[in-house]
């Protein structure tokens, strides 16, 4: 074969030592053609799959515990055995990939969409689907291109469509973009936008997507990197699956990694086994914090996760143990702040995207959002105020309940924000924005402190 049919890696993608599942094509400039997935056994899985019963494939995904990667890791062969037997019944895909510092399912939607139609496919034939939704987030002008072309080549080959390879099992997938909404990352907002109305999040119950979803109809909603999954553990088989991660999170994730890092990018790797010492500082990954300078706190997946410091670094990258030390592994983004950092400015440029995103509906998020982000841009501007400590912190117990205010963590040992968060909103966006700033008064109280006594001297 022709070298100059590799590249290094994708654009933004860095290689490593750790095994492939959903990367492996990386390596080759054509990866996102269906003649490069043909020839690295595309759709192969998808023959295996209709040559099985729908129940046997939905048995072998949940064996194979498969845990969703947009942000709650729930498991997808449980997720899909809620629907009822009422149809239609629909699949959505939530390619609205928009928490601050995540872009993994951009470069799998850009650099190898047959691997994500093709788990499409096999997840509808298991669910007795025959429409699919895939919502692309607007602005990857890239992305949406390339999965338009690539379907068109599924269809043309009898992969998609009616009577796909000749048999009577016809699945349809529909391409739609989104506007650039981060509310609609959250699966009932998603799922508004789809039907054509203004993306804003449904109240939970009653309208379980599973329950009342798509058209109020049965839908399952699952993320990119979930279903790019599909392919490998049918082609494999669920045993092979799970002889990678740990026993409680089998397989491989994809994280991206941005910030104070040597070496950032995104990388595959596996879950449950490599800490983020090891991510951040081992020679494979992100070869330590740039200018060799000391690690402040980092973010461990996106920008709505309470944020963690050097104590946590030994913890490995598995859902639960990030969960029980309070905070989330999330949508797989990683953002590291060296010790150069100022925390009160990293504070408020999370919490100004969470304000802006927010979509209205909910009074304690759109008033509580604006007044967070009003208040840390007077502090750090020079002008605030000795009372703005505590006045942020009441505002943030009115959109996320908490241990409030400051002085009971001193004097009760409490922790900064309930994990996973309370909230009086219909959806997290609120809290989301709670978390960065009771993260950063809880161990940088002293940084505030210092911008508003410059003021108040």
């Amino acid at each position: 074969m022709a070298t100059n049919d590799y590249v290094v890696h994708a654009p933004g993608f860095v290689d490593s030592k750790s095994p492939k599942i959903v990367t492996s094509r990386f390596e080759h400039r054509d990866s996102f053609t269906l003649k490069r997935y043909e020839a690295t056994d595309g759709y192969s899985a998808l023959r295996k799959t209709i040559r099985k019963s729908p129940s046997e494939v939905a048995k072998d995904v949940k064996e194979a515990v498969l845990l969703g990667r947009g942000g709650a890791g729930f498991p997808a062969g449980v997720k899909w055995g809620f629907l009822p037997p009422i149809w239609p019944r629909y699949l959505v895909v939530n390619g609205d990939e928009s928490e601050p510092g995540t872009y993994k399912d951009r470069l799998l939607m850009e650099r190898d969409p047959h691997q994500l139609i093709e788990g499409c496919l096999i997840t509808c034939y298991a669910l007795g689907l025959n429409t699919c939704f895939l919502y692309v987030r607007g602005e990857m002008a890239l992305a949406q291109e390339r999965i338009g072309q690539a379907l068109n080549d599924a269809y043309d080959a009898g992969y998609a469509g009616k009577n796909i390879l000749g048999t009577d099992v016809s699945i349809d997938i529909v391409l739609h973009w989104g506007a650039g909404a981060y509310i609609v990352g959250e699966e009932t907002a998603l799922i508004e936008s789809l039907e054509g109305n203004r993306g804003m999040p449904r109240l939970k119950p009653p309208f379980f997507p599973a329950a009342k979803g798509l058209y109020m109809k049965p839908t399952i909603v699952n993320n990119v990197e979930t279903l790019a999954n599909l392919p490998w553990i049918v082609n494999n088989g669920a045993d092979a699956y799970k002889k990678f991660g740990s026993e409680a999170s089998p397989g491989t994730r994809m994280l991206a990694i941005s910030g104070h890092v040597k070496r950032p990018g995104v990388y595959e790797v596996e879950q449950g086994v490599v800490t983020f010492r090891e991510l951040f500082y081992g020679d494979d990954y992100c070869q330590g914090i740039r200018d060799d300078n000391d690690l402040k706190a980092f973010i461990p997946g996106g920008g709505s996760a309470p944020w963690f410091f050097e104590e946590q670094l030994d913890l490995p990258l598995e859902a639960k143990e990030v969960g029980a030390a309070g905070s989330m592994l999330g949508s797989g983004a990683i953002v590291v702040m060296d010790s150069t950092t100022d925390m009160v400015k990293a504070c408020l440029r999370v919490v100004r995207f969470f304000a802006r995103e927010s979509c209205g509906k909910c009074t304690p998020c759109r008033e509580g959002t604006s007044w967070e982000e009003k208040i840390l841009q007077r502090i750090n501007d020079g002008k605030g105020r000795e009372e703005d400590i505590d006045l942020l912190l009441s505002i943030g117990s009115q959109i996320s309940p908490g241990p409030y205010p400051m002085a009971a963590w001193e004097e009760e040992g409490l922790e900064a924000v309930s994990f996973p968060p309370k909230q009086t909103t219909i959806c997290p966006l609120g809290p989301s924005s709670v978390a960065p700033i009771t993260s950063a008064l809880r161990r940088f109280r002293h940084e505030f402190e210092a911008k508003i006594a410059e003021v108040t001297v």
